[in-house]
């Protein structure tokens, strides 16, 4: 009693982690639907190809005399995508557009973030700085503000006169005086920070001067040529500071990781501007034509930290405009509308009575092989259906996923991959019973058997949905996921439900007893009983050393050879009972006439 009963106890304790898993997932997505993102809810909201969404055109802008590569568009393309990804719009398709163009479809109402991460998609590059002030000319007597990654902002330094028509010697490098010519001076004193709106106004070749101001319009800059491009920055990271006794100060700081050639130019030029009086030593990053940070020099590294008043959330941004906005060429946007859904309802639909239509059709099948322990697939098809639910749309509000027809395709085809499994664990209890276990014996023996058939195929399934995941791009990213999450939980369903469940139905009346109706009839299966087992192998093979516990555990191929020899020996020595029974006949006949003749 106590060793059946352990299997019941176990069948519980899997069966209550699963209702804890559906409770904390069904928890999530309440807190999300009541606390986070209004406009996600309860329901997985859909890709651009089901619902539709929003088109944005990006323009190249290039300076005078300049042309957009084909190279240049397709590295383009790619930062961009990884700039909406992080963002947490998924199914997202960027794709180029004629020759300066690049057109980005994005599911739904696209927000506020999402649209500035793309109105700042440009290129990246770094510039000493050789002037800095007040924003406007009206103000030029005034304090400026203080730069965000920088503590101090400074006046404007007044550059040595040169009389009018007098060539300037030759600058010896990007913070040298000697770039502010008369013009560039007049220039610069008439700028206004409200001039940076105008998209020309703050465009200049790589190796000129640039006059603009802070993204926020709070100082007026004059830089010098590029000296860093910002493609060679391979990562930025926002984080906390590590003092020098390796305790954590607290202070937000942003860290750049360049590759070999623009680490070597960043130590190079630090090297320069930390010898310099201000605000020549310090170093603007320059994103769309707008100084993003211009912090001083306080080290020489190639792998510098940027510092400031940062808090998180600052220090994060700055982190990802750094990471992502190393474009070969500057976009602005051109135009913004929204865009009908490719496919629409109809497909939906569609895909949705496919899917059904699949369901129907395993059931019946189930019905019809395992009668009604083809309900137990069905409860698990049930649970798997709610998990995957729950996992969708937490996805959804959380990291922005949205399901595209071929993520549907991907969630019809596992409902095959989830039947695959209990087909795999029904057939080896059945053969258990074959074999002549009991059916609490034959559930246990079953289990382990089929548990590394199912680990093994499930492995299978879920590599190939990881590498999908990683080589594919657009919509097969979200048939991957959806094959890759249904893979995951069809192992826990199985593991947490499907097989608690025969625990418990294996010690019903009705399952036990092995009923014609449910699917686990020992004579139905042809079983072989531990006592008729032994008594139907032959008094030869007993003879030829076959054990008692051999002949309770025969194969299905040995019990047929041990039965066909049963009854070739019954047979032979029915014929030697017919062939004596006829010589004892004609002796008695023959006996009488000799009498007779006498």
């Amino acid at each position: 009693m106590a060793r059946s009963s352990t299997p019941v106890r176990k069948a519980w304790k899997s069966l209550a982690w699963l209702a804890a898993i559906i409770v904390v997932l069904l928890g999530i997505q309440t807190a999300g639907a009541l606390f986070g993102n209004p406009q996600w809810g309860w329901t997985p909201k859909l890709a651009l190809d089901l619902d539709g969404g929003t088109r944005v055109v990006l323009a190249a802008q290039t300076g005078q005399g300049q042309t957009v590569t084909q190279e240049q568009l397709d590295q383009a393309v790619s930062i961009i995508r990884q700039r909406v990804d992080a963002s947490g719009v998924s199914e997202a398709e960027i794709s180029t557009q004629g020759a300066n163009n690049i057109e980005v479809l994005i599911p739904g109402p696209i927000d506020n973030a999402t649209l500035n991460r793309l109105q700042q998609s440009s290129k990246l590059e770094f510039r000493a700085v050789i002037l800095a002030g007040a924003p406007s000319p009206d103000s030029a007597g005034t304090p400026s503000p203080t730069d965000s990654a920088s503590p101090t902002a400074t006046p404007t330094p007044t550059p040595t006169p040169t009389p009018s028509g007098t060539p300037l010697p030759t600058p010896t490098d990007g913070s040298d005086l000697n770039w502010v010519s008369p013009e560039l001076q007049a220039q610069y004193d008439s700028f206004s920070c409200d001039q940076i709106d105008e998209v020309e106004a703050n465009i200049a070749p790589a190796d000129k001067p640039l006059v603009t101001c802070q993204d926020d319009g709070s100082i007026k800059y004059l830089l010098g040529p590029v000296e860093v491009d910002g493609a060679d920055i391979t990562d930025a990271t926002a984080g906390t500071r590590q003092g020098s006794n390796g305790v954590n100060t607290g202070e937000w700081v942003v860290n750049l990781k360049f590759n070999g050639d623009g680490g070597a130019a960043f130590k190079k030029v630090g090297t320069r501007l930390i010898a310099l009086e201000a605000p020549r030593n310090q170093f603007g990053a320059v994103l769309d034509g707008r100084v993003i940070t211009a912090p001083r020099v306080q080290g020489v590294t190639d792998a510098p930290e940027i510092s400031g008043s940062f808090t998180q959330a600052s220090a994060t941004a700055l982190a990802d405009q750094l990471k992502f906005g190393a474009l070969p060429v500057s976009f602005v946007v051109q135009t913004r509308d929204s865009v009908s859904p490719t496919l629409g309802s109809s497909q939906l639909q569609s895909g949705i009575l496919a899917g059904l239509i699949g369901l129907i059709l395993v059931v019946l099948y189930s019905f019809f092989q395992y009668r009604l322990l083809a309900s137990v697939t069905i409860a698990s098809i049930v649970v798997a259906a709610v998990i995957t639910y729950l996992v969708i749309s937490i996805l959804s509000w959380r990291e922005g996923y949205r399901l595209s027809l071929a993520g549907v395709a991907g969630l019809i085809v596992a409902i095959g991959f989830t039947v695959d499994s209990f087909i795999v664990y029904f057939e080896r209890i059945r053969d258990e019973l074959r074999d002549g276990r009991g059916i609490v014996g034959a559930v246990e023996a079953g289990w382990r058997r089929a548990l590394r058939t199912i680990y093994a195929a499930k492995g299978v399934n879920l590599l190939s949905a990881v590498v999908l995941a990683l080589i594919a791009v657009g919509s097969v990213k979200g048939f991957a996921l959806t094959l890759g999450i249904t893979v995951v939980i069809d192992v826990l369903i199985v593991v947490l439900f499907t097989h608690p469940m025969m625990q418990l139905i294996a010690t019903t009346r009705f399952f036990s007893s092995g009923h014609p109706l449910s699917g686990l009839d020992p004579d139905a299966l042809g079983a072989v009983y531990r006592g008729r087992a032994e008594f139907r192998v032959s008094t030869e093979a007993r003879r030829a050393g076959a054990s008692r516990e051999a002949g309770r555990r025969q194969t299905i191929a040995e019990r047929k050879a041990a039965e066909l020899e049963a009854s070739t020996a019954a047979a032979a020595k029915a014929a030697k009972a017919a062939d004596r029974a006829s010589g004892s006949g004609g002796s008695k006949s023959g006996g009488s006439k000799k009498k007779g003749k006498r």
